[in-house]
């Protein structure tokens, strides 16, 4: 059977670029290998689907290619996406930096995408299995459920993140197929894992959190500094400050944690050394109880036990509290590696953004092929930034089919 259109992968870029595809009189066909559609949609930000983040910026997003987000994020914005949930009546509200979330349910925003590409008359076949893709007078896909062919392709397979509710590197294999070449995928917005000692020093604190401002150390160029909160676990680090410093990371650098933050903690230490009643005890205590934010009292009892000398703060020495300061503003972990593709939330890497076009996302040397979303070497921050960079790269390619 022919269309105007084919797009494989119906998720979040896919089935939006569909549904306006389809709006503008396309012929649309979407070929999904799931049972379920939108699943990734569905167990996002705890079932609320975080489907935005008002702050989008193009500093937010990780590429080979920086600049290429930039015209798709400017001509769909997280205020276009807002309209669209908003004509249906899905009930929202912003929690912290930004994040945009359902009220209800998560399935909401799967059920607009939907009801979006039935306006379109698009037609949406799954569980399909693509066995091949090609290209002779049109481009052709061979599936399970037959062959169908369209003059205008696009890729909408997502990257190699939760394999358990079927990712694969489809997307990928097409790209290489026509010729294109791929930015080594790896792991996104993940846990990072720790190996002894550190696991062994802080393995009895899993399950606890801690306000930080968290960085890569040795990044080059430098990576940001994420406000948020890191969690122990019984594996080494998450949190959100974690799988955001973790799009930096590299193998053998380390996890800066300022511990204070806006906090002079040289000043905070001799304070604390001058003042007769916290004088008299060790650190761990100061720390648990007189921080604007004080850090939860199993951390600083363990924090103080491998970083701070084991006596009263009267009994401290110059050289000690400058040590001590200096590790409370830069607390280094060196993590051993990630957590992998079944904890990631994205998949950094894709294909490669010099082979496409900013405006329309296909590629310069294959007419008619284009990739869209997580498929591609674009990876935004935790928080909405890669949902509303699905949206953003779904409505550039198709208002320019």
């Amino acid at each position: 059977m022919s269309y105007d259109v084919i797009v494989i992968g119906a998720g979040a870029a896919g089935l939006l670029c569909a549904a306006r595809a389809g709006q503008r009189g396309l012929r649309v066909l979407v070929i999904d290998h799931a049972e379920r559609l939108g699943e990734k949609i569905r167990i996002s930000g705890g079932g609320r689907c975080n489907f935005t983040n008002l702050r989008t910026g193009p500093e937010s997003f990780i590429s080979a290619n920086p600049d290429f987000c930039r015209s798709a994020l400017a001509r769909f914005t997280p205020e276009h996406f807002l309209r669209l949930v908003e004509r249906h009546g899905i009930a929202w509200h912003e929690k912290t930096l930004g994040q945009l979330f359902c009220d209800h349910s998560s399935t909401e925003i799967i059920k607009m995408l939907l009801a979006e590409c039935e306006r379109g008359r698009v037609e949406i076949r799954h569980p399909l299995q693509v066995v091949s893709v090609g290209r002779n007078d049109a481009f052709f896909v061979e599936t399970s459920g037959g062959r169908f062919a369209a003059f205008r392709l696009v890729v909408a397979t997502g990257g190699l993140s939760i394999p358990a509710i079927g990712a694969t590197g489809l997307g990928y294999e097409i790209a290489k197929h026509f010729g294109l070449s791929v930015v080594p995928p790896s792991p996104g917005l993940v846990p990072l894992a720790l190996d002894t000692p550190d696991l062994d020093r802080f393995a009895s604190l899993s399950g606890v959190s801690f306000e930080t401002a968290a960085t890569v150390g040795d990044a080059r160029p430098a990576a940001p500094v994420f406000r948020e909160a890191a969690l122990l676990t019984h594996r080494g680090l998450s949190g959100p400050a974690v799988l955001q410093v973790s799009n930096y990371w590299r193998p053998g650098a380390s996890v800066e944690f300022d511990l204070m933050p806006e906090i002079d903690a040289e000043a905070w230490l001799a304070e604390r050394r001058a003042d007769p009643k916290s004088a008299r005890s060790e650190l761990a205590p100061a720390l648990s109880q007189h921080l604007p934010k004080p850090l939860p009292e199993r951390f600083a009892r363990a924090w103080a036990a491998a970083c701070a000398p084991p006596k009263p703060l009267a009994q401290w020495t110059r050289a000690e509290i400058a040590d001590v300061a200096r590790q409370l503003k830069a607390w280094q972990l060196r993590p051993s590696g990630t957590l992998g593709y079944k904890k990631a939330e994205v998949t950094l890497g894709g294909v490669d953004t010099r082979a496409l076009s900013q405006k329309s996302m296909q590629a310069r040397s294959v007419p008619g092929l284009a990739f869209i979303g997580e498929v591609v070497d674009v990876t935004g921050w935790l928080g909405g930034y890669n949902f509303q960079w699905a949206w953003a790269s779904a409505a550039a390619c198709a208002d320019n089919l």
